[in-house]
């Protein structure tokens, strides 16, 4: 198997390193050394080159090196070609370990409690119980599931809403735009997770911050286009949000004299909430090329029409 990984160098050399210790018969080469470009089956990436099929002509499969694969181009790949994003446990646990730390953050006020700090301010608040505050995922994918589950284990009362009907323990599921308001009405603290596709793009605006309970908040590790930034701002304003944790922006980074980076009641982190452990994505690409090989199904192929 002859695979090009294009994507952080530094990152690559320990693919590279894994690859020669797992897969010892495969040619695994850093872009931009892609050897003869005709031999080139796999390519993993997180932006493919231009002219990806004329640079290589016999490619099998495009591997998304993360969990989305809605910044592909689809209109420039063929029809035929697998595009499969990436499905590991490391991604899994550093989303789960993401989402539950900013919950936990908004659940005990310390985005407030930050802000007094810097003032000087000494100013203990009330302590609402877990089970009193309810947590609204949005997205109950592979990390929206394992998210729940960890913050079901906390105590919190747990709701998740998706475009397609789930069933998962300890979780109030909703489904379809027809069950949306309902759930939102039950989120004191929101959660998205939910993959970047035409329906999710400008999602977060002001139609639905106004269906939240007043007073509530946002964790936002979805994607950045998602977001309707001056809507949030607005609703912070008002107080229908009251703070919000916010993992990925539109554009990445925001300009400089943006307003998040500033503001008393948002948290910014630089799109870090997940990343891809490269011992258990090169275990679970190599997995998924032999499944190819052998004429299997592989996991997380991106179903073109719904966008993930």
């Amino acid at each position: 198997m002859n695979i090009v990984y294009k994507s952080d160098p530094e990152r690559g050399r320990r693919w590279a390193a894994l690859f020669a210790e797992l897969a010892p018969e495969a040619q695994f080469r850093l872009w931009p050394e892609v050897g003869d470009p005709e031999t080139v089956d796999y390519l993993i990436a997180w932006q493919p080159p231009d002219n990806l099929m004329q640079r290589f002509p016999n490619l099998k499969v495009l591997f998304s090196v993360g969990a989305g694969a809605d910044q592909f181009d689809y209109a420039g790949l063929p029809p035929g070609l697998p595009v499969v994003r990436m499905i590991e446990p490391g991604l899994t646990q550093g989303m789960v370990e993401y989402v539950t730390f900013a919950v936990l953050g908004l659940h005990r006020d310390m985005p407030r409690y930050l802000h007094q700090q810097q003032c000087g301010e000494w100013q203990p608040h009330p302590v609402m119980p877990a089970a009193r505050r309810r947590i609204g995922v949005m997205g109950l994918g592979q990390l929206g599931e394992a998210s729940l589950a960890a913050l079901t284990a906390l105590g919190f009362s747990c709701h998740g809403w998706s475009r397609t009907p789930r069933d998962l323990p300890g979780v109030r599921c909703w489904a379809g735009q027809a069950e949306l308001p309902d759930f939102l009405a039950a989120s004191d603290i929101l959660v998205c997770l939910l993959p970047l596709t035409a329906e999710t793009r400008g999602l977060l605006n002001r139609d639905l911050f106004s269906g939240l309970p007043h007073g509530a908040a946002l964790v936002q590790a979805g994607r950045g286009p998602q977001l309707n930034q001056p809507d949030l701002l607005a609703a912070l304003e008002t107080g229908q949000i009251r703070a919000a944790v916010l993992d990925v922006t539109d554009p990445e980074p925001l300009p400089s004299d943006h307003p998040f980076w500033a503001h008393p009641s948002i948290w910014l982190t630089p799109h870090i909430a997940s990343q891809t452990q490269p011992e258990s994505a090169v275990a679970s690409l190599l997995e998924n090329v032999r499944r190819f090989e052998r004429g299997e199904p592989m996991t997380g192929v991106v179903d073109r029409q719904r966008g993930y």
